[in-house]
């Protein structure tokens, strides 16, 4: 039987052609004001997906 893709998964992270995944960071989303400007800097670059985390969604993300 064919495994669907789940969608939330899809949405949050992408896969480069290497294999890496590629997540956004958390924290980033709002009460910004009390948040220094270097850190919120920091949130806005991607980081790259443990390698423990990286088994459990490539399985949410079969075909991508």
């Amino acid at each position: 039987m064919k495994v669907k893709t789940k969608k939330a998964a899809a949405k949050r992270f992408k896969i480069t052609k290497s294999g890496k995944i590629l997540r956004g960071r958390q924290m980033a989303g709002h009460l910004k004001t009390a948040k220094t400007k270097s850190a919120k800097s920091r949130y806005k670059k991607i980081a790259y997906v443990s390698k423990p985390e990286k088994k459990r969604i490539e399985r949410l993300m079969p075909y991508n």
